[in-house]
């Protein structure tokens, strides 16, 4: 009985040894092929599948060939050819001519376009002034025509005369600033041709003289009329008083 347990451990010592050892075996790695593993002597002496490439084939130099020692003449054909290539230019410098002159055209087509359109805008009398045109553009077409009804009993000379004269005297009383403008433009205008500028001008002055010496005139009327008024009221004030 005394016995026992060293008879137990000599009996777990052998089982354990077996359990470490196989363990050990299972645990080891080891290298796995799907293939059958072909040694390197084998390999080293297989042939390869495709043969050695054929070395490059040198370039052979074509042989000169020899000039013509004769002049070079030209064939119908090359004759034709420049005929052709000639046509062509003058066809081209014709379509471009025509294509500068369309151009130019448009271009000064749009220059008086915008010329026109300005000069008739700088004809407008300024929005501060309150001038409006056309409520005086039909005043004065009223008096045009007025004067024309006046005159349509006369001579031709009054009949072309008295309605031009009524409707300027009635735009440049309606419409000062237009009128002015007006003026202005056509001065620009008449620059162009010195004899008419001159003419003007000199037309201008007689009409100025004209009116002045009429308004000096009136004026001297006035006065000896205001004179004339006040003798014959203090000479009827004297007879009034001598009567008494």
């Amino acid at each position: 009985m005394a016995f026992r347990p060293l008879l137990r451990q000599r009996a777990v010592a052998p089982a354990l040894a077996a359990v470490v050892g196989s363990a050990m075996l299972v645990c080891t790695p080891r290298d796995l092929y799907a293939e059958e593993r072909v040694p390197e002597d084998s390999l080293s002496n297989r042939k390869p599948i495709y043969e050695d490439a054929p070395p490059s084939p040198t370039p052979v130099a074509a042989p000169a060939t020899p000039e013509p020692t004769g002049s070079y003449r030209p064939t119908p054909t090359d004759r034709l050819a420049v005929q052709l290539g000639h046509v062509r230019m003058a066809l081209y410098k014709q379509a471009a001519r025509g294509e500068d002159a369309i151009n130019s055209a448009l271009t000064e087509t749009l220059r008086l376009e915008h010329s026109f359109t300005s000069t008739i805008r700088s004809l407008a009398p300024p929005k501060e002034s309150g001038e409006k045109v056309l409520p005086g553009a039909l005043y004065v077409l009223v008096a045009s025509m007025a004067g024309s009804i006046m005159t349509r009993n006369r001579n031709v000379l009054l009949r072309a005369s008295v309605p031009v004269v009524i409707g300027l005297g009635t735009a440049y009383a309606v419409l000062p600033l237009t009128m002015t403008n007006v003026g202005d433009l056509a001065w620009t205008y008449e620059k162009r041709f010195p004899a008419l500028a001159d003419a003007h001008v000199r037309s201008k002055e007689r009409v100025q003289r004209f009116l002045e010496t009429g308004k000096a005139h009136s004026a001297m009327t006035v006065v000896m009329l205001q004179d004339k008024v006040g003798e014959t009221r203090s000479k009827m004030e004297d007879w009034v008083k001598k009567g008494k």
